[in-house]
């Protein structure tokens, strides 16, 4: 793949993981992300984050593809699918321990647990654990074990450490997984959830330690329930209901709602009010973010 080719145009993405259908969280960062990218006259791409097959629903992915396309939310390119692309990971992977900036870990998480608390800091609840660096010096440890990346930020440092590349299970992890598909797809613009902000330091320190470019990032603020936590699958968020164009609308017009859009064509009270198609909806829309994007006036977290 020439990804030089890539890098005159806006390209997007989607990258949804099949742990269970779209949710009205779920799809306000997908509507958003097209809008973004149609808006700058760009492709979109979806990408099907299958890499840790345990976590995954059978047929998930079908299911979100689906809704996906009954909200006219259509892609630019081939699916993409991280379970057929671990040789890449393995490859990135193989290039950081070849120069040095990886290493073996053998530690457990209760290990770390206990060294984070001797150390007097708690862990957020929902934070992550800090790597103290324990198996940073050693040359004993050999397969099967974690491997980390040596981390040499400050910030990184102080809340995450040193992290996981490959879990000692041998399944690669989001944030080696997730770098190297931007890289190959060559996604100049990423367009997500506010949940996924921590994450963004570590990839771009890990784009640098690779040599890759760093796309732009932009993050939505979420989608909360009635407890003011993020909606999500793990709290059985309610899928989003695409069984009648009605019901599509009334979807897309909570999403519009949430990220920010403002014509009164988009957001009526109810389906029967809104008097335009799928596609027509979406027309509207995207003229409707154009404008406010152009007048600074779409929120980002």
């Amino acid at each position: 793949m020439i990804l030089a080719m890539f890098k005159t145009q806006y390209r997007g993405r989607f990258a949804p993981s099949p742990t269970g259908a779209l949710h009205a969280g779920s799809l306000a960062t997908a509507l958003g992300s097209w809008l973004h990218a149609k808006a700058h006259d760009g492709k979109w791409l979806l990408r099907i984050e299958d890499l840790d097959l345990p976590r995954c629903v059978p047929g998930a992915d079908q299911t979100i593809i689906q809704q996906l396309s009954a909200c006219g939310l259509s892609w630019d390119e081939e699916i993409e699918y991280q379970f057929k692309r671990t040789h890449c990971y393995s490859d990135a992977l193989t290039k950081l321990i070849d120069s040095n900036k990886a290493y073996g870990c053998r530690c457990t998480r209760k290990q770390i647990e206990d060294a984070q608390l001797a150390s007097g800091r708690k862990k957020d609840r929902h934070g992550e654990l800090i790597y103290p660096g324990t198996c940073r010096k050693r040359t004993d440890i050999i397969e099967p074990c974690a491997w980390r990346l040596y981390v040499h930020d400050a910030e990184i440092e102080s809340t995450v450490g040193d992290f996981v590349l490959r879990r000692a299970d041998r399944i690669f992890t989001y944030q080696l997984a997730v770098v190297v598909d931007d890289h190959l797809q060559g996604i100049t613009h990423i367009v997500r959830g506010a949940d996924l902000i921590d994450n963004t330091p570590r990839q771009i320190y890990l784009q640098q330690e690779l040599g890759y470019q760093t796309p732009s990032y932009v993050h939505l603020p979420l989608v909360l329930d009635n407890n003011q936590e993020k909606l999500s699958k793990q709290t059985k968020a309610t899928a989003i209901d695409v069984s009648s164009s009605k019901n599509v609308l009334n979807a897309l017009s909570a999403a519009a709602l949430h990220i920010g859009l403002t014509d009164h064509r988009l957001l009526a009270k109810s389906s029967a009010e809104i008097d335009l198609s799928v596609s027509e909806w979406l027309t509207v829309a995207l003229s409707n973010y154009q404008t406010l994007l152009s007048q600074g006036l779409i929120k980002f977290a």
